[in-house]
């Protein structure tokens, strides 16, 4: 019931009117007018469809990945030396570089598992990628909204950002910060 009232501050708020509400939503404005003046309870299945459209609506200004993602990547080939990984890292400026086997990505080399690896051996630069790498990094959507990705990457360094499948572009802390 709560749920309900929130439509009509949403829809206010978006600057909709019933009609236009409806219309996207693929109900009738009749319907609205009665859920907003508290003449009917609808089904569960219509408030859904009304409360999704409106949060939709509601989002539809939010960043998206695509607008933060870094579209100059690096891969590194899980049996590459440690030691040219660490070369293209200074050269590069950067911390981490997905790992790939084949065309997909198995994991993730950084600066942290490399020190990781120095404290247990004492010739790091001579192992192969996958004897160091970490898991893989998340991988999201093009579309996926700036709160999903504070939320992810509050506990991982990277995310992958794909589109049908395909990896388009890497999205750091640092590229998060760079938008405040």
């Amino acid at each position: 019931m709560e749920q309900l009232k929130k439509i009509r501050i949403l829809r206010k708020k978006n600057n909709l009117t019933q009609k236009q509400l409806a219309n996207f939503a693929g109900v009738s404005q009749s319907l609205i007018a009665k859920i907003e003046s508290n003449r009917i309870d609808p089904t569960y299945t219509k408030a859904q469809q009304i409360l999704s459209t409106l949060e939709q609506i509601d989002n539809k200004d939010e960043i998206k990945a695509k607008e933060i993602m870094q579209t100059k990547m690096i891969f590194a080939n899980e049996n590459d030396l440690v030691k040219d990984i660490i070369s293209t890292m200074k050269r590069k400026g950067i911390s981490q570089i997905p790992v790939k086997h084949k065309e997909n990505v198995c994991g993730l080399i950084t600066e942290k598992a490399i020190i990781d690896n120095l404290l247990k051996r004492e010739n790091v630069s001579q192992l192969k990628v996958k004897e160091i790498m970490e898991d893989a990094p998340p991988i999201i959507s093009i579309n996926t909204n700036l709160k999903t990705l504070l939320l992810l990457l509050k506990e991982c360094s990277v995310a992958l950002v794909a589109d049908k499948g395909e990896i388009k572009g890497i999205i750091s802390k640092t590229d998060l910060m760079d938008r405040i």
